[in-house]
């Protein structure tokens, strides 16, 4: 796997920008490094190593290793599926791949079922997984088959040329009918599950925002959001930290009493557009709003005065 480093890339530890280019997690990524499989400009490197621009990054992966995971067959709502990828319109309280506290009963389990097999490049636990959602958000995602599309996926993310949109209802009323996040996200300080706009190391992520619906008499609003880059709960974290927390997140949203309580985050990823990474055709993909979040905004919408009230 050959890549050139981009400007924009420039000054990142060389764990963080191999991750990114390559869709592993960083301590995957730091395992390549460990294990003398990657070489920046011909030569062995250290994870801590900061990349620079026109840099040429080098990695070999090690041969995947036959998982253990056992397929479930757990239901699935298939939106596409070709011997590439597959991609699915994933349930809320589903999650994506196993993880302490959730050994099996995840989307990884089903897709073995049904696929039989997946990209290896992710490793053994998420296998064929480039990008999720969180647990209590539901839309639209796609997995690799295999590692060409593996690799060709998680180069459109990390170049952020997939466009992604996200349904949100929100706790308040913004000022305005749109706006743009321009905030930095990083691994909060004292929690390490959590994610903050006030970081010590943090990353760029941009999120732009445009109101669908006013419910005034709830205090709430239901948002369209395209996040630009893909950090780990960007779209809450910056929601929140816009004082638009998304009703019903557990970790950085609040309560409002004039509003109705929702059972997990009312966030729904509603269109995912990429281009095939074997064919290069641009593929979109639509998932409706699940039965919960329609019920939610009827309940907000019959609290709305009636014309001429």
């Amino acid at each position: 796997m050959r890549f050139v480093v981009e400007e924009a890339d420039a000054g990142q530890r060389l764990d963080l920008a191999l991750a990114a280019l390559c869709g592993l997690s960083r301590s995957q990524a730091r395992r390549w490094i460990d294990d003398d499989r990657v070489r920046l400009n011909h030569a062995s490197v250290q994870a801590s190593l900061r990349v620079r621009g026109g840099d040429l990054l080098e990695a070999v992966p090690p041969d995947p290793v036959p998982a253990s995971l056992a397929p479930e067959p757990i239901p699935l709502s298939i939106l596409y599926e070709d011997s590439d990828l597959v991609v699915v319109d994933k349930q809320a309280g589903l999650v994506v791949h196993p993880a302490p506290g959730h050994p099996g009963g995840t989307l990884v389990n089903a897709l073995l079922h049904h696929c039989g097999d997946l990209s290896g490049i992710g490793g053994v636990l998420r296998p064929g997984i480039v990008h999720r959602l969180d647990r209590g958000t539901s839309g639209v995602m796609v997995v690799a088959k295999n590692d060409v599309s593996h690799q060709g996926l998680a180069r459109q993310f990390h170049d952020h040329s997939i466009e992604r949109l996200y349904c949100a209802l929100v706790v308040g009323n913004p000022g305005r009918d749109e706006g743009r996040i321009d905030l930095p996200v990083g691994r909060h300080a004292r929690d390490r599950k959590r994610m903050s706009v006030r970081a010590r190391v943090t990353r760029e992520a941009h999120t732009a925002w445009r109101v669908s619906r006013r419910f005034p008499a709830s205090g709430c609003a239901f948002l369209e959001v395209r996040p630009e880059t893909g950090r780990t709960h960007q779209i809450r974290v910056h929601l929140a930290s816009s004082g638009l927390p998304v009703i019903g997140d557990p970790v950085y949203g609040r309560r409002r009493r004039s509003a109705p309580a929702f059972s997990r985050p009312a966030l729904h990823a509603q269109q995912l557009a990429f281009g095939h990474p074997r064919s290069g055709e641009r593929l979109s993909f639509s998932a409706p709003l699940p039965a919960d979040l329609l019920d939610f905004v009827a309940q907000l919408e019959a609290r709305e005065p009636g014309p001429g009230c």
